[in-house]
């Protein structure tokens, strides 16, 4: 059975996999079947529109049926709309250059390289004449009036009609990180219900309903941090509040603000708030937010101090009103965080995120067993089998279980489903991950808790009621 073959098998099996889907039509485009790769790269995006994988597995079938006029034009708007996807901008290069618009396609290049430098094409260079790459950071920065204070404006849309693409267009200068809107909701998130209904009343009633807010003087958006063991499923949930009130939702890493030069780092951070706070409603999910708000008493270096201190400029509105901006703050570590970011009116709601009881473990197992080959599978007699697991630790279980169901299908050269007791199997060769967190959590929740902020960790260790 050929490779093509064997994957057609497993879709005739699991037709709405968007993994399995993109890696179809890759080997599609491997085998110059562009006719099956459009239909397969089609059928992704009515899946999941926003996938740039699937976006650009479409263009390069067009591409290749001879529609290169449309494949530019796709990429281009796939571009727009996910400018931090280098294999986009290294396609829209080629294509570019084989249309006779080397300017362009040496820009598209260089864009590619300044995003990923592994995506270095040695023949397209020398076509090109492109003998470097440029130096990280040198894409076009904000530009900043003489007091460094406000970026000028980017180019947004106030119409509700807009296709993705053009809302996460910023005519003037790039963000460190990319914009999406997620089509996930709480739907899509397994157990937590008890986090969802406060979720529900502190952070999506207020920003669906400002109005009455307002009747009583407060504003939507604000702060909430979210913590507790790792993989236990604090960014799935923030994608889901971003798509539960269908805004803009930004996410951030510690490499995607801190930069080398001094200053540079404080005008990444106030770009973020400041996209947000013109295209709100907006969600600002900073993960391991510890990094970036960290104890100012634990810093000898100035930069991390400033860095702090611009960071707190930003959640008070300093720089501008933050009404309909809500930033989420995610963190294995509260206890490394400065106390300041923890007063009223910055992170003044905290929601502890423990690891998913057997209910929850049982919702998760049938959320992870979607589009998979699963037969006679019971997520309740898996949940029973997994004290302490994180939905992260489920996911590795899956993973194991599939890992060697796939051997087993290569050998036979058929679908092998995945059962009750090849989940239990794996199951026993995963570790909890949340059990070495707990023993941390469970001295700063007994030892360093005046205040009281850790009391919901000892009320789920059993220590507290």
């Amino acid at each position: 059975m050929s490779k093509l073959d064997s994957l057609r098998a497993a879709l005739a099996h699991s037709p709405d996999n968007v993994p399995l889907l993109l890696v179809f039509g890759d080997a599609c485009l491997e085998e110059f079947a562009a006719d099956e790769a459009r239909t397969t790269f089609e059928a992704a995006l009515r899946l999941d529109p926003a996938n740039p994988a699937a976006g650009l597995g479409l263009a390069r079938a067009l591409h290749l049926l001879g529609r290169a006029s449309e494949a530019i034009l796709r990429t281009e708007a796939l571009v727009a709309a996910h400018p931090r996807h280098a294999p986009a901008h290294l396609w829209l290069a080629r294509w570019l250059l084989d249309d006779g618009n080397p300017a362009a396609a040496r820009t598209a290049y260089q864009k590619a390289l300044a995003i990923d430098p592994a995506a270095r094409d040695e023949a397209l260079e020398q076509t090109l004449g492109a003998t470097a790459a440029p130096a990280p950071g040198a894409a076009k920065q904000i530009p900043l009036t003489a007091q460094g204070a406000q970026p000028a404006e980017p180019a947004t849309s106030d119409s509700d009609d807009e296709e993705p693409g053009d809302l996460e267009r910023v005519a003037e200068y790039e963000l460190p990180t990319d914009v999406e809107r997620p089509s996930l909701t709480f739907a899509d998130v397994g157990g937590m219900d008890s986090v969802k209904e406060q979720v529900r009343m502190k952070i999506l009633f207020p920003l669906q309903h400002p109005e009455l807010f307002k009747a009583y003087g407060k504003t939507a958006g604000g702060g909430v941090l979210l913590y507790g063991p790792p993989g236990c499923g604090k960014t799935l949930l923030s994608r889901a509040v971003a798509g539960e009130i269908k805004a803009r939702f930004l996410s951030v890493g510690i490499h995607q603000v801190i930069e080398m030069w001094l200053g540079k780092s404080e005008q990444n951070l106030h770009a973020l708030f400041e996209y947000a706070r013109r295209n709100a409603p907006a969600v600002l999910f900073f993960d391991e937010v510890d990094a970036l708000a960290a104890n100012r008493t634990d810093l000898r270096a100035s930069a991390g101090r400033t860095l702090i201190n611009q960071f707190l400029a930003e959640f008070d509105g300093t720089n501008g009103a933050n009404d309909g901006v809500l930033v989420l703050g995610a963190t294995n570590a509260p206890w490394h965080l400065d106390p300041a970011f923890l007063r009223p009116g910055r992170f003044d709601r905290v929601l502890f995120v423990p690891p998913p009881d057997e209910p929850a473990r049982a919702a998760i197992a049938g959320v992870l067993a979607r589009g998979k080959p699963v037969e006679k599978f019971d997520p309740a007699a898996l949940a029973k089998r997994t004290k302490d697991f994180s939905g992260a630790d489920l996911r590795a279980v899956f993973e194991q279980a599939s890992e060697r169901a796939l051997t087993e299908a290569m050998k036979r050269g058929q679908i092998v489903p995945l059962g009750t007791d090849d989940l239990v199997r794996a199951a026993k060769d995963v570790k909890p991950s949340t059990r070495a967190w707990f023993e941390s959590a469970r001295n700063h929740a007994l030892y360093a808790n005046q205040s009281g902020f850790y009391d919901d960790v000892l009320v789920h260790l059993g220590l507290k009621r």
